[in-house]
């Protein structure tokens, strides 16, 4: 294994139980309102060295995020540059412990910086019938969360329907994600992020592409 960089180390959180406690409650109200934009900015008062180190360029929302979420037990892969691919790394396995898985199909959650040179989802887990729980989380950098085709969500926790234009996300990606939804209770649960925000699209979610 590589060693840990610390000349390059950046920091994680402030107050690692509460911190990481306020950004799990804002992940999940993301994905229990699936479509609304939720601040993960908002639940760090304070915290600037968190958004003085690997934010200025990961979107602060998926380190955050990554931060709170992933311990020994979950590998993560990165889809990122050489460069801050090794300084994401080396911050979760100093801070969380979190393996980085080096396939796809070994993932717990991923980070992909570029979505549209991010690969199919069935590169990703998508658990099975008896275990949909060893499915991948993906956590997705976009240049926007409200600039870009609007489009139709349904599903649960949306009242009728949403309307939802996240920026830069490929008419393949949603069809790619159409034919996931058939495989319920498979799937893969997704947050599309952009600074220190994020939208959560859960696995139930229908999305309507004309």
């Amino acid at each position: 294994m590589m060693q840990i960089d610390m000349t390059t180390l950046v920091p994680g959180f402030n107050d690692t139980v509460h911190d990481s406690q306020r950004v799990f409650r804002a992940l999940l109200e993301a994905l229990s309102r699936p479509g609304s934009i939720v601040s993960i900015d908002a639940a760090l008062p304070g915290n600037h060295a968190l958004r003085d180190g690997l934010a200025a360029r990961v979107p602060l929302a998926a380190f955050a995020s990554l931060l709170a979420l992933t311990d020994y037990s979950t590998p993560v892969f990165i889809e990122r540059d050489e460069r801050d691919e090794r300084t994401l790394a080396d911050a979760l396995r100093f801070h969380t412990s979190a393996p980085i898985a080096e396939e796809r199909r070994e993932a717990a959650f991923a980070y992909i910086d570029d979505i549209h040179a991010m690969p199919s989802l069935d590169a990703f887990p998508q658990g099975d019938p008896e275990t949909p729980e060893g499915s991948a989380t993906l956590f997705i950098r976009v240049p926007s969360l409200d600039k870009g085709e609007p489009l139709v969500w349904k599903g649960p926790g949306i009242a009728e329907q949403r309307t939802v234009a996240i920026a830069g996300v490929t008419r393949k990606f949603w069809r790619e994600r159409a034919e996931l939804t058939a495989q319920f209770p498979c799937g893969i649960d997704c947050y599309f992020v952009a600074g220190g925000s994020l939208i959560g699209l859960p696995r139930t979610t229908q999305v309507e592409v004309s």
